[in-house]
């Protein structure tokens, strides 16, 4: 499950599961910098959603650093070894947010 809002530089930015983006069945996800709001197309598997959404957080935290002009390519590149990163090593950081294991109910537990 995705979360609902995430935040960048400050800045809380909503998150949408949508059926279709922009009248557009290929787009699988969007970032609106106006609005503060990144929307996932939703049917996808989780860990494609998750791919995507770590690809639209780049963008936000691109624009939010000053970077109006940001290269597609180097975006998609940056967000499928970033999501590798986070998810292959569970990370997490705080205590708002329980690493995945946690909240996996283990059959061996009562």
């Amino acid at each position: 499950m995705l979360p609902n809002k995430i935040k960048v530089a400050g800045i809380d930015y909503q998150i949408q599961e949508v059926k279709e983006i922009d009248d557009d069945p290929s787009m699988i996800g969007s970032y609106i910098y106006q609005k503060s709001t990144i929307k996932i197309k939703s049917g996808m598997s989780q860990d494609k959603k998750e791919q995507t959404l770590v690809h639209e957080m780049l963008h936000a935290c691109f624009n939010e650093a000053g970077f109006d002009e940001q290269d597609e390519d180097v975006i998609n590149r940056v967000g499928i070894v970033l999501y590798q990163v986070l998810k292959d090593n569970d990370l997490s950081f705080g205590d708002k947010m329980p690493r995945l294991n946690e909240l996996m109910v283990h059959p061996n537990t009562k």
